[in-house]
């Protein structure tokens, strides 16, 4: 079998809301989501034995990796064994940072995976291996723009997004998704943003009122410290002709929303010279 690659697109937040606790034990979303161009690289062979990982640029965990997991749920999905699989990994996407970027290599291989060995497979079926592995993986396999409710992994798929152009920031720190969660109080003090009013923004085009209801819950439960380095992006995102910005996920990405004739050189200078993980996108459509 020959090497087959696909991209792994990150995805940003362009709204998060969470609405509470579930009875489950997960939490209950409401977020505009969309696929952007900051990509890793995800290649699959078949050769060697069992399943071998490796990426470039990446410390792997100890034990069953997700990718492993997404492998061996989609074979038994298919009543086949799993056969001797190398996947190697080449990340640019930053990890701990609310992109998205670990689901999105998983996706990319169940992408490959599909291709290879069951090209009739429908799409919702590899959605839902993929949210059996995690919550916002049916949306980094579908790709494109859509309304994410449930735990992540109901979706609707939205207009796409009007041209724009972004730029994303990582701060030096990292933001673990489940030590996020865990400082969420649901007393009445979160803001939430006004998740309708966007998806009513995208059906019109409207990408100045979309940019006006950019917001995401957790940058309510930021510490002082964590506050003040978001802001500090936020505002030279801003300076530099955003027409919004915001944190993406549990973060602490930030990420700045562009018209389509801005120029974008500016911000991503200016925030080079701070920060080391600095990246100019575009929205990307759906991906399968």
């Amino acid at each position: 079998m020959r090497q087959h690659t696909q991209a792994a697109p990150a995805k940003i937040n362009l709204a998060l809301d969470i609405l509470g606790r579930r009875p489950d034990g997960y939490h209950e979303m409401r977020m505009v989501m969309q696929t952007v161009s900051l990509c890793d690289t995800v290649s699959l062979e078949e050769a060697g034995e069992g399943f071998l990982l490796s990426a470039r640029g990446l410390a792997l965990p100890e034990g069953k990796t997700l990718e492993q997991r997404a492998a061996e749920a989609f074979f038994a999905a298919l009543g086949r064994p799993l056969p001797p699989l190398r996947v190697t990994l080449e990340k640019r996407t930053p990890a701990y940072a609310g992109l998205g970027g670990g689901s999105a290599d998983v996706a990319a291989l169940l992408r490959l995976l599909r291709e290879r060995y069951a090209p009739d497979m429908p799409r919702e079926e590899l959605e839902a291996v993929g949210g059996r592995i995690g919550s916002d993986m049916p949306f980094c396999v579908r790709g494109g723009t859509a309304l994410a409710e449930g735990r992540g992994d109901v979706l609707t798929d939205l207009p796409p997004l009007p041209d724009c152009r972004f730029v994303i920031c990582k701060p030096d720190f990292d933001l673990p998704t489940g030590p996020m969660f865990a400082r969420l109080r649901f007393d009445g003090s979160l803001p939430h943003p006004d998740v309708g009013g966007m998806v009513s923004a995208l059906e019109r085009g409207d990408l100045e009122g979309l940019a006006r209801r950019e917001g995401n819950v957790f940058e309510a439960v930021l510490t002082p410290e964590e506050r003040r380095e978001i802001e500090t992006i936020k505002e030279t995102l801003l300076r530099h002709g955003a027409l919004a910005a915001a944190m993406s996920g549990s973060g602490p990405a930030v990420f700045g929303l562009f018209a389509p004739d801005a120029e974008t050189a500016g911000a991503a200078e200016a925030l080079k010279r701070r920060y080391a993980q600095v990246f100019e996108a575009e929205p990307v459509g759906r991906l399968l």
